[in-house]
């Protein structure tokens, strides 16, 4: 299958009075459609300035982006970008914060509507679309920072540590549901994650960043023996502990 998207020799670097501090350098990998994608590294590698280069938010001062779109057409893939926090307005119901995109890119079409509402349907959020964000738990308020990001039909999803807020009891069923259901919609998705057990239990493929500044150091296929293809089962699958002592491996080592 070909690459939705392929990176080539990615390189940013912030600027100071103080000087330059290079975040990443020469990054470069390929994205196919419908994948799960997740990326892994220390902390304060680069992981979320290489996801804002994806998302278009910054340039890169060097490499390319190369798109491969199904349709053979070259316009940029339509992305959502799913922050750690919900972002969610208080002063809004459920309801108007997912449509929000919507509104601001005038595209409240009964089309769209219904989409909306079937997504917060299946996410079990339907009847709480009147309250206000502090109604919900924090696992609702994440599905409806996800609902909010796919109502805009993203062909790529960019999500940036979006259980990091979470306990670690609803972070786990969280996840599990977001990303089953993610699947559903067959849409590609890029991941950034410091807990490798959710690495590996929700993605296809796991690429490990060194320090800073950041470099691909390996990507690990991750191919599970599943009866149940649930990402909680996937953490008793008989291959999951190889590859997490494999990343664990491989965040660990010097370069």
């Amino acid at each position: 299958m070909q690459n939705l998207l392929e990176l080539k020799d990615i390189g940013y670097s912030y600027h100071s009075l103080h000087g330059e501090t290079k975040a990443i350098d020469n990054i470069s990998f390929g994205v196919k459609e419908g994948e799960f994608v997740a990326i892994v590294g220390p902390s304060g590698c680069g992981k979320s300035t290489l996801l804002s280069i994806i998302a278009g938010l910054l340039e890169p001062e060097s490499g390319t982006i190369t798109v491969n779109n199904p349709d053979g057409s070259l316009h940029y893939p339509r992305v959502g970008y799913m922050l750690q926090r919900d972002h969610l307005f208080e002063w809004r119901s459920v309801y108007k914060n997912v449509i929000l995109g919507l509104e601001i890119n005038h595209t409240l079409t009964e089309e769209r509507l219904e989409y909306v509402n079937r997504l917060l349907k299946d996410y079990d959020l339907y009847k709480f679309k009147d309250k206000r964000p502090s109604e919900l738990s924090g696992g609702m308020k994440q599905r409806a920072a996800l609902i909010r990001t796919l109502a805009l039909d993203p062909q790529l999803l960019l999500l940036d540590e979006p259980f990091s807020a979470l306990d670690y009891q609803t972070r786990l069923m969280v996840s599990a549901d977001i990303c089953s259901l993610i699947r559903a919609t067959q849409k590609t998705m890029i991941i950034i994650t410091h807990d490798l057990a959710e690495a590996i239990s929700l993605s296809d493929r796991v690429i490990v960043l060194s320090g800073r500044p950041a470099r691909v150091k390996c990507e690990v296929p991750i191919k599970l023996t599943l009866k149940d293809a649930s990402p909680l089962a996937a953490r008793n699958a008989p291959e999951f502990n190889s590859y997490f002592n494999q990343l664990w491996e491989e965040l660990t080592s010097e370069d």
